[in-house]
């Protein structure tokens, strides 16, 4: 397959609409290129064109497995007008293939399915299994991952690669995410007597007080530092002359393997006990996603081969280094905490998401040859 042909597989696929959803598209793309290649992929359809995707390859005779995971949806585009570029015509200006989706992450997928394809027609697929394994929703709940994960999907893997967009930089650890509500729940009264009232807004700007220093003591990850926490959302009321009633917030904490998930829930839920029990104010708390840092040891041989390779093939310098942000792998590890994780994809982290999103021609076929150096190697 020619770099030509690489670079039309990656615009196809950011000119599949699949913000939030239609990863059914992208699925049925990808097993039709890849059965073009003598690579058979399962698609599993779930509902509201939802799906995932999974393929094998590889003879088996060595049992370790190998998995690279990628997401197939992006986040929405709000305002098209704003970009420059078509954010669903995968244009090429110099070195740059712009749209949603060139960096976060269709370039990682799509390199993740070309290194399969270039190993197979270079009959330099191992003696173990690769899993490739395509999600849906990662941007929005992770759907497809948590699916995915039911099905036993990761239970046999012996590592994982995470296909997004890090420039080329060996990323062995990052971040959980948990997402909060905070509801305050009060008496309405008239303005002009607010002491017959309670009023549900002072009972959550005393949560946020408490919350700015509640992970003040919080142990420093030797990789990940400190727990980061912030109140993101905040609403209350419906007219000037009257005391609330309801009002509720919404937070984000990053957690780490220092101060994990659970760690993080139990005091929330101790801060928000103690509210309800010494003043008048009754919070309820309900935390709706819970997402797991990962942690791989930067000296291992797997982190520091991928590292080689990375260096001999990116047209810049790349690195080790960590992220705040989570990925599938914080589902795939639930059940697997030791399970050597790391990600690795093109240009790059601070593209994601953003206006005129895009990825660099020579970082993503740098990816691809990355891909098939790290897969070739972990079977040796």
């Amino acid at each position: 397959m020619e770099a030509s042909a690489e670079v039309k597989v990656l615009q196809d696929l950011i000119q599949i609409h699949s913000a939030n959803g239609n990863e059914v598209a992208v699925a049925k793309y990808l097993q039709k290129l890849l059965a073009t290649h003598g690579i058979t992929a399962t698609v599993d359809e779930f509902g509201d064109r939802r799906a995932n995707l999974t393929a094998q390859v590889g003879a088996g005779t060595d049992k370790r497995i190998l998995g690279l995971t990628g997401h197939m949806d992006t986040v929405a585009v709000s305002n098209p007008k704003s970009w420059q570029h078509d954010p669903f015509a995968g244009s090429i200006v110099g070195d740059k293939i712009y749209g949603r989706g060139a960096a976060d992450m269709k370039s990682g997928l799509a390199a993740q399915v070309l290194a399969l394809i270039k190993l197979k027609e270079a009959d330099r697929l191992p003696a173990g299994t690769v899993k490739l394994i395509a999600t849906a929703g990662e941007e929005l709940g992770t759907p497809g991952a948590f699916r995915l994960a039911k099905q036993g999907v990761a239970d046999d893997l012996d590592t994982l690669v995470v296909g997004e967009p890090t420039g080329g930089n060996v990323i062995f650890a990052h971040s959980g995410s948990m997402n909060y509500l905070v509801e305050s729940i009060g008496k309405s009264a008239h303005s002009s007597m607010p002491a017959r009232g309670v009023n549900a807004i002072t009972g959550l700007l005393k949560y946020a007080d408490v919350e700015s220093y509640l992970f003040d003591d919080t142990p420093k990850d030797p990789y990940l530092g400190q727990v980061q926490h912030s109140v993101t959302v905040i609403s209350g009321g419906d007219q000037v002359n009257t005391i609330p009633d309801h009002a509720k917030l919404e937070g984000n904490i990053r957690p780490t393997a220092a101060f994990d998930n659970q760690a993080v829930a139990d005091r929330l839920h101790a801060a928000v006990d103690k509210i309800n029990h010494q003043t008048p104010y009754q919070l309820k708390l309900d935390i709706f996603q819970d997402y797991h840092p990962i942690s791989t040891d930067p000296a291992s041989d797997f982190v520091q081969s991928a590292l080689t390779f990375a260096k001999q093939h990116y047209p810049h310098p790349v690195k080790t280094d960590i992220i705040n942000g989570a990925t599938d792998a914080s589902v795939f590890t639930v059940d697997r905490p030791d399970l050597p994780v790391i990600v690795l994809g093109s240009d790059a982290w601070s593209e994601a998401h953003q206006t005129d999103e895009f990825t660099t021609i020579p970082s993503f076929l740098a990816t691809i040859q990355t891909y098939q150096d790290i897969i070739v190697n972990f079977f040796k």
